[in-house]
């Protein structure tokens, strides 16, 4: 199994980075595991501004010489873990520029003319571990679940990956919020995956 870790935080003493390590160690014990990848989109500096002008055309987004790197490694990769907070209830601007500029019709998605277009990554797997001030609960009653939703709905099912697990931790910023026990849940979910 292939594994690319996208990571989406300016701070590397963040909690997210603690999360980021713990997904590596447990990737590192796990012998299903053949290769990792992190792509740390800060330190790539990735420019998450959407462009479309006379040069640079929507439709041909998915042949972007820019993003070409970007989109062999999501080829690559047999699962997709993506490490990120929760800022305003949703991932970071960061990361849904990536998301708007690397998943892409041609690439991602093909229309047909039907309701729903045929997702071109199915196979694959995703894992979204994010973290939040706020309480555990907070998204699922006052946003509805929007995250999730968002994430797995208008994303992931849209581009044809089915098989997406979330580990959505609230309470980060308290002294009381358990930080060991969740870095451990991390560590030892990608010590022992199968697929």
């Amino acid at each position: 199994m292939k594994t690319l870790v996208i990571y989406t935080h300016p701070n590397h003493q963040s909690l997210s980075y603690a999360f980021l390590q713990e997904v590596l160690r447990g990737c590192e014990e796990n012998s299903n595991i053949e290769a990792v990848k992190v792509l740390d989109l800060y330190k790539e500096q990735f420019n998450p501004i959407l462009v479309f002008n006379e040069n640079k055309r929507r439709r041909d987004m998915h042949v972007d010489p820019e993003f070409a790197e970007y989109r062999e490694q999501l080829r690559w990769a047999d699962k997709i873990v993506l490490v990120y907070p929760i800022w305003w209830g949703r991932p970071p601007a960061m990361l849904m520029g990536f998301i708007d500029q690397m998943f892409a019709s041609g690439f991602a998605y093909q229309e047909h003319g039907g309701l729903l277009p045929e997702g071109l990554l199915k196979g694959k797997s995703v894992v979204c571990i994010s973290s939040m001030k706020g309480p555990t609960f907070y998204p699922l009653f006052w946003l509805n679940n929007a995250h999730k939703i968002l994430m797995r709905k208008a994303l992931f099912n849209y581009v044809g990956i089915k098989r997406i697990k979330f580990f959505e931790f609230g309470n980060m910023e308290s002294p009381r919020g358990r930080h060991r026990e969740k870095l451990d849940k991390v560590y030892r979910y990608f010590r022992k995956i199968d697929r």
